[in-house]
């Protein structure tokens, strides 16, 4: 089955910047998406189109179509108490904190007894990304997939 709009799609990926890996699935589980909802990054989508189980590719994003150009400035301070990911802050350390827009991804600048100074720019904003994939699986998903706009895990949906 080639990947097409409304297919379930799992895949295995190797993310890097020009100098190192940042991060891979290999070590564990493929990520997993609906395709044609906006799951991935539009270019990242774009490119799995028609690929199949198998397939390798390579996919080169720049900051404005991955995570942005990092923007100066952008600390705040954030009570240690809201932030998510572990019990004990260090500087560099990345931490999730629930704002407005939805669950943000935040790197720890300083810490406090209370507070900890945030970068609220994405890790990875600034860097041209590369992703190599490998297609793991496709199926075309359920019609209640498709109605919830996500990917039911195994055992349903959970709501």
């Amino acid at each position: 089955m080639l990947i097409n709009k409304n297919s379930v799609v799992e895949f295995h990926y190797a993310l890097s910047d020009s100098e190192k890996e940042l991060e891979t699935s290999h070590s564990g589980e493929p990520l997993i998406y609906l395709h044609g909802f906006n799951g991935l990054f539009e270019t990242l989508e774009n490119a799995l189109v028609g690929k199949t189980v198998g397939d390798k590719l390579e996919v080169t994003l720049t900051p404005e179509q991955s995570y942005g150009q990092r923007r100066e400035g952008a600390l705040q301070r954030i009570p240690i108490k809201h932030l998510q990911g572990a019990k004990v802050w260090k500087p560099g350390m990345t931490a999730v904190v629930e704002s407005n827009q939805g669950r943000q991804q935040v790197t720890i600048v300083k810490v406090g007894r209370f507070n900890a100074d945030c970068d609220l720019n994405h890790p990875f904003a600034g860097k041209t990304l590369t992703f190599a994939i490998e297609v793991v699986s496709v199926r075309e998903a359920t019609e209640q997939e498709i109605s919830h706009g996500h990917v039911h895990g195994k055992g349903g949906c959970g709501h």
